[in-house]
């Protein structure tokens, strides 16, 4: 009969407590800076919405990192590039909707 808990090494993708330790204060971080920046203003808001974006994209990384544990590894090579497919596909989706919604708006505009 076989373990569903074996521990020959299939489990080494699995993170520890002080990774997801480290994932969790890093979020916190991240989310406490832009949070701050929006209730206390103090930059431009040009600079807040690029400040914003940015961590929004390192915490993005964070949660792919320490909480889906997706690395360089030959395991996960398979789950990167559906990862990485599926965000091209989305921003392709959303870029161009935003594109064609904003052509269409400037050209209705115009007459």
């Amino acid at each position: 009969m076989a373990n569903a808990h074996s521990h020959d090494g299939h489990d080494a993708g699995h993170g520890s407590v002080k990774s997801y330790a480290i994932g969790f204060i890093l979020s916190v971080i991240l989310t406490v800076i832009p949070f701050g920046l929006v209730m206390y203003p103090s930059l431009p808001k040009s600079l807040t919405l690029w400040i914003i974006l940015i961590f929004a994209v390192v915490q993005v990384l964070v949660h792919l990192v320490y909480f889906l544990h997706l690395d360089r590894s030959a395991a996960q090579r398979n789950n990167v590039v559906a990862f990485v497919f599926a965000a091209i596909v989305i921003v392709l989706l959303v870029g161009l909707s935003l594109w064609i919604m904003f052509s269409i708006h400037t050209n209705m505009m115009a007459h």
